[in-house]
Order: structure tokens, then sequence, then C-alpha cells
């Protein structure tokens, strides 16, 4: 069996019903965004370049290269910094894998508390991996270390949550397989598989338990093949993001360090001709000079500083989700899981995505009620101004939502783009949890700010003066409505003493 498209999703809502019947910036920030050099006039005499032209052209020229670079490759060293965070708390490709119940504790891109999850970490180094997914209420998607989608499994994926076998295999792998599994083909060795496990009534040890039933092994297991293991990664901090080094030298090493370590994909051949000219090519040693690091480390200052624009300030008409809202579409593509057009990637959607998240597939990004869940993301409120840690704000959510299964509002640090981490230990509120009972009426307020408005603290995420932040509303298992304009939420409102 070859590869598999996207699957309809027929019948995945009713198989889970079967189953569980102004902005502020810091100091940093602002110097992150400096100008960058007046380029003064190129001078030549007889043709050849005078004086110091050629050395502010070579500059100049790099620094551009750099910056472009720099954007291209953000999803793979976010990609490669998913494995590297995980392993330093225990994980092993292929052997040790972990089941998550998400807090602010853990830094992660987009990362959310919405069900249980599962970070399996593939190596197909030395042949095809097999997971063997169950039957049950499992919404599974795949990446490769460029954070390329792969597959999806079970909900999302080709059996609808009915269990099959799926094997993963290497780049240039073409031997002849079983039947009766589904294959998918990855541009790296390394793959990170995402399950999350649907808590069917709040129960979230049941989720858990289904996650650890999945099985993976070797498509040819030796002899001295173990069953992986699991790990309960929940009581553990840890941070699976470039943050510490994403403006400065060490992220071009660690760009390095998978480009030597990978297969090179052909798709990029273009943007490997960019990295070599800069001194990062595969079986080389990466050692710029002294001319060239503050050139590279300007360009991640300068890079990055621009993703957050893209990524916080959008300027492009399409991000509007309703015309007469402030909410933007967390993600601006939804063909499928690579931001394809028919002509062409939309790489501005494609930084967009990653500045603030990990993985993509073509399953998360439709518009339609096929999808598997869809995300709204708020970073103003009604009067245009950023989201405010120092202010208290209501969203008014018209009941019931447009969700066949659940949903829920996150908050996240607009600096780390990970859960805002408080007093409070929580960043969300969902409906399978602390909304369950409030779920009446014709509508639903919720709240955020310093203090909880009095009697509403069941209702309420706390923020931090001197902190930005942003949300995304999820909807799981959309209904039309959820489309077509007939339910939408507010804006935030921002709340004076008193209200």
């Amino acid at each position: 069996m070859m590869r598999t498209q996207p699957s309809r999703m027929r019948g995945l809502f009713d198989t889970v019903r079967e189953l569980g019947k102004r902005e502020t910036w810091t100091r940093a920030d602002a110097e992150q965004r400096e100008p960058l050099p007046v380029v003064r006039e190129l001078v030549f005499e007889r043709g050849y370049p005078a004086d110091d032209t050629a050395a502010r052209a070579y500059d100049a020229t790099d620094l551009e290269r750099a910056v472009e670079a720099y954007r291209f490759f953000y999803p793979t060293v976010s990609g490669a910094t998913l494995f590297k965070g995980f392993t330093n708390v225990g994980l092993v490709p292929n052997k040790v894998f972990g089941t998550l119940d998400v807090h602010p504790r853990h830094v992660g891109f987009g990362a959310c508390s919405d069900t249980p999850c599962a970070p399996l970490l593939l190596d197909l180094k030395h042949g095809p991996m097999v997971v063997d997914v169950p039957p049950g209420p499992l919404m599974i998607a795949a990446s490769d270390v460029n954070q390329r989608w792969v597959a999806d499994m079970g909900l999302n994926g080709p059996e609808e949550g009915h269990g099959a076998k799926h094997v993963f295999v290497p780049p240039g792998y073409d031997q002849k397989l079983p039947p009766g599994l589904y294959v998918w083909t990855s541009t790296s060795n390394r793959v990170f598989v995402c399950a999350r496990s649907i808590p069917l009534g709040g129960d979230v040890p049941g989720a858990v338990e289904r996650l650890r039933s999945i099985r993976v092994r070797p498509l040819e297991p030796p002899a001295t093949f173990t069953k992986p293991t699991w790990l309960d990664l929940t009581p553990l901090p840890h941070d699976t993001t470039p943050l510490a080094w994403e403006n400065g030298l060490q992220y071009w090493r660690e760009l390095h360090e998978v480009v030597d370590a990978e297969p090179p994909y052909d798709g990029y051949r273009t943007h490997y001709g960019e990295l070599a000219a800069l001194g990062i090519q595969k079986g080389r040693p990466f050692s710029p000079d002294a001319r060239l690091r503050p050139i590279l480390e300007r360009a991640a200052r300068s890079a990055n500083a621009r993703m957050r624009v893209q990524s916080l300030s959008d300027r492009r008409a399409d991000r509007i989700v309703w015309s007469d809202r402030r909410w933007e579409w967390v993600s601006l593509r939804f063909e499928d899981g690579d931001f394809d057009t028919l002509t062409s990637t939309d790489l501005e959607a494609r930084e967009k995505w990653f500045y603030q998240a990990v993985g993509a597939s073509p399953v998360m990004f439709r518009r339609t009620t096929r999808a598997a869940q869809v995300s709204w993301l708020g970073v103003r409120d009604e009067n245009a101004g950023y989201l405010d840690g120092a202010k208290t704000y209501e969203l008014t959510l018209p009941q019931p939502l447009p969700a066949r299964l659940f949903w829920s509002v996150t908050v996240y640090d607009a600096e780390t783009r990970s859960q805002l981490r408080t007093s409070q230990g929580k960043a969300v509120l969902r409906s399978l949890f602390e909304l369950r009972n409030k779920l009446r009426g014709s509508s639903l307020s919720l709240y955020f700010g310093p203090a909880a408005p009095v009697g509403k603290e069941g209702q309420w995420i706390k923020t931090i003066p001197g902190k930005g932040w942003f949300a995304h509303l999820r909807i799981y298992g959309p209904q039309p409505s959820a489309f077509d304009g007939s339910w939408r939420p507010s804006d935030f409102r921002e709340l004076q003493y008193g209200q």
C-alpha cells in the first residue's frame, strides 16, 4: 500500500460518540529591532570595485542570505530542538517514549492542555519502524525533522479510528514491504510522532492508558529487540524550544548539526546552496571567521524579530476570521500540511505558523467540518490594542459552541509563545474540565487579568502585569456554524475597575 492521502474523516465524530457514549516590548526586544546597515553606494572604477566596495558588498550579501536562511530553516531548527528537549528528560528514539499531561511548566511552542499526549521519537537510520495504532479516540500526526508533514493516523488517518499498522520508511528506501501496512515515507531519518488521546468524559487516566497501548517496533526486529518502555513526563519541567539561543550564533550551530546529520532533502537544494555560501554544508565543519560571526548573530536577531512581527502583528487581509472581529486564523493556509498553494509555497504563512507552533498536518488546517479541530488566534482587544497582562478582559462566547466534541481557550506568553506561567498553575479553560458545569444559558463569559472578578474565579485565567499575551480558541469537531459566520465569539473587552 502506497503513502496514503489525508482521510476524508468520514464518521470520525460518530466513532468518538460511540466510544464514549498596543504591544509591550522588553529592552532586549527593542534592541533586536535594530535597522539593517545603511548601504553606501557601491563604487566601481573601470568596471572593478573601488576601495572597500567589495568588502561592503560581501557583508551585505551575507547578511541578506543569512536573514532569509534563518527564516526558511526555522522549522528545521525548531524540529531538531523537539528531539533534544525530550531526550534531555529521558526519551530515547525507538526505545523510550513518554506520556504528558501538558502544564505551563512544559515550555513548548503552541503546546495545549486539551488532551494528554505522547511524544514518540523515531529514528529510521537503521530501517523502517512500525507504529501499531489501536482502535479508539487517538489523534496522531507525524512530521520529519524539517517539520514537513509525513502522516496522519488514528481518527485523523485512513483507518478513521478503527486501528491499523503504519510503517515509516527512511529517505530512499526501495525494498518490498509486507502487505497490510499503511506506508509513509519520511524525508529525514528523525520523525516526530505526536499522539493525542481524547479524555472521554474527562477521563484523563484512561486517555493516558490508551496512549501507552500504541505499539512501536522495527519492521525487522533484531534478536536483541525489547519492547519500548514508557515514562511519565508530566511532573518534569522541560523546554522543547530554541528560545535559549534563537537570537545568536548557536542557532547556526544547531542548524549545521541537522544539515550534517540528515540526508539532504532534494526540495531544499537551493536553500542548502544559501547555507553553503555561509559556511554551513554537510560533511564540512562549521567555523565562521571573525568577519562572518557578527553578521550571523545580527541576522539571527533581525530575522527573529521579523518573524515575531509576522506572527503577532500580521498585516495580511486573509488573517481575519470575521470582518467585525479581531480574531485571526492561527494558520493562514488550509490546503495541505506544507503551506502549498497551486503554484508556490506560502512562506509567510509557514513562518507565522512555525514561530508560534510545532507540527503541521492537513487535518489540522482544514476549514470545513471534516477538520479535526479549528483554531483561532486572539492578539488584540476590541479597540485593536495588544492584550496586556496588567489589564482585565472579558471574552463572551455564545452557547452552545459549534463543537461536536469539546473546546478550550489557552493563554500564551507573547515572549515565549508557550503557555503563560503564573502562580495559578494553569493557562487554559476547557469545556471538559474547568467549565464543565457552566455550559448552560445563551452565553458564557471568561475572564483574563491579574485578579479574578468577584465570583468568577472558576472561569478566569491569571495574567502578569508587564507581560503581553495571546490566546488560542480551539474547537474540536467543528460544526458548520464555526465557518459560515452564524456563530462568532466576542472580542476581548477591557473591564474597568468596578465592572
